[in-house]
């Protein structure tokens, strides 16, 4: 069933709701007729199975028929430090990370990274935003990760909190440095199933209420002089293995 978001939309379960924003995606795109059912979501965290109504050639109207709360967000809130990458290959992240559970976006102007100035990155936002949104659509979230404006290296390492950690590929050279999975591991997670059948959704849950920071380098990866920062700012370095 298609999925469409619709920020500071009020949405209750037996009343109308105006479809406008979506007009075009129902009539062009996806040719439906009024009948078709879609689910719509606001971001507090529901979903609504809505029926169309009504379609124009510039409006539509829809009712609201049920709602329900899937687990479909993580309990436990990531953000994600990522350093600026050439090309598409940081809309890439944007989607996967969403469908991954990520919950905050934040890029990252780092030694090594190709696309330098913060103003660079920002015009990209707009599209960055319709991204993240058409991912979480298609993903079934109810949530849109939040995109966080543009930090350097020495900032992000300051501002993060809760669990950081900082996966470097030089690290392999120290035994004493944890795995990513091992430092996972730490957070005393469980998975709980919850649903049966089809509708049944494997759940995380973790026992750290701050959060999990996590910092991913560019194509050239970290400095090691970033590395040594980092370590110094209380981020646990990992490895990949």
């Amino acid at each position: 069933m298609h999925r469409f978001y619709l920020p500071e939309t009020k949405l209750i379960v037996g009343q109308s709701v105006d479809l406008t924003p979506v007009t075009r995606q129902l009539t062009r795109v996806l040719r439906l007729a009024p009948g078709a059912q879609i689910v719509l979501f606001n971001g507090d965290g529901r979903e609504f199975r809505t029926e169309v109504t009504g379609l124009g050639p510039d409006s539509a109207t829809g009712l609201i028929l049920s709602v329900r709360t899937p687990a479909t967000e993580p309990s436990i809130g990531l953000t994600l430090y990522q350093c600026s990458l050439k090309g598409d290959k940081f809309e890439w992240v944007l989607q996967k990370g969403t469908e991954l559970g990520v919950t905050c976006f934040v890029p990252v102007v780092s030694a090594h990274s190709i696309v330098r100035p913060a103003a660079a990155l920002r015009k990209k936002y707009a599209r960055w935003q319709a991204i993240l949104r058409e991912a979480a659509e298609q993903s079934g979230r109810v949530q849109v990760p939040t995109l966080a404006e543009p930090l350097s290296f020495a900032q992000a390492v300051e501002e993060a909190r809760g669990v950081r950690l900082l996966p470097y590929e030089a690290a392999a050279d120290d035994a004493a440095l944890p795995s990513l999975s091992a430092a996972v591991e730490t957070l005393h997670c469980n998975v709980s199933t919850l649903g049966e059948g089809e509708e049944a959704v494997e759940t995380l849950h973790c026992n750290v209420s701050t959060g999990v920071a996590l910092l991913i380098g560019p194509e050239g990866g970290f400095a090691p002089e970033e590395v040594v920062l980092a370590r110094h700012a209380g981020w646990q370095i990992v490895t990949l293995g």
